[in-house]
């Protein structure tokens, strides 16, 4: 079988999982053909560690004519680089979900898409069981509600930090209400939160909810899916957000794989 060309955009903790995961023979079906980074020096680090070639511009990316573009970068990049990539005739993984509440340039995205017979894939990062909750949405009408559970010093850079969150010794809600609004205050550490939303039932119907929690470790987010004829729990606590950069793993396994999982 012909290798898929993969190429990454952006050079951070978790696309070097990605590039890992094709060193390894993880990804037996790739070739990591490219990088993309702001740093030309930290590009080049990466790309001869993983042998592939170091790209300073979007077009140098695309010459490579990947056939999968990994983006693990930034809100910015993805709004600057996501259609190119598309127009290129790439299939884009976008780990930055949340610009997609600009529903505007989401549906552009899509058009774009469709035009030049990409893909856009949406990897479940630190929440998945996307398969359940879509299967869920799609059976009828459901109530989705989603808690978030955060140290108080990770909010910090956040609207809804105080200083009083430092000395709490229970629990604490910092936030409540639709994934809308969470985009519109803070959508920049809640890419998952978009992107369950959009395999749902969408932003504006998603109770989302989010725990300052004292002398807390990692990462914890609960989904409730409830309808007629199903209700899930779906409880995903991590330590670090490795699990995002093996859920791209898994999608691009599926992607060229005989059995689907």
């Amino acid at each position: 079988m012909k290798k898929k060309k993969l190429a990454l955009l952006g050079y951070g903790y978790l696309n070097q999982h990605v590039a890992h995961a094709v060193k390894s023979g993880i990804l037996e079906g790739y070739e990591l053909v490219g990088v993309l980074g702001r740093n030309p020096e930290k590009t080049q680090v990466i790309a001869s560690h993983y042998n592939c070639k170091p790209c300073s511009t979007i077009e140098e990316l695309m010459n490579l004519e990947p056939d999968f573009v990994v983006e693990a970068a930034s809100r910015t990049a993805l709004l600057d680089y996501g259609k190119t990539v598309l127009k290129g005739g790439a299939n884009l993984v976008i780990l930055s979900a949340s610009i997609l509440s600009d529903l505007e340039f989401f549906q552009s995205l899509k058009e774009t898409a469709q035009e030049n017979n990409s893909r856009i894939y949406l990897p479940g990062g630190a929440v998945g069981g996307f398969d359940l909750i879509r299967t869920a949405a799609l059976m009828g009408p459901v109530d989705v509600t989603m808690t978030s559970k955060k140290v108080p010093q990770h909010l910090y850079h956040s609207p809804f930090f105080r200083n009083e969150l430092l000395h709490i010794t229970e629990t604490e809600t910092v936030f409540e209400g639709s994934i809308t609004k969470l985009m519109q205050e803070f959508p920049y550490i809640y890419n998952v939160a978009m992107a369950s939303a959009l395999a749902t039932v969408g932003p504006d119907h998603i109770h989302f909810k989010i725990h300052a929690v004292p002398n807390f470790r990692g990462d914890e987010y609960h989904i409730h899916v409830k309808g007629q004829e199903v209700e899930i729990d779906l409880n995903i606590f991590t330590i670090n957000y490795n699990i995002a950069a093996w859920s791209v793993v898994t999608i691009l396994r599926n992607a060229v794989s005989t059995v689907v999982f």
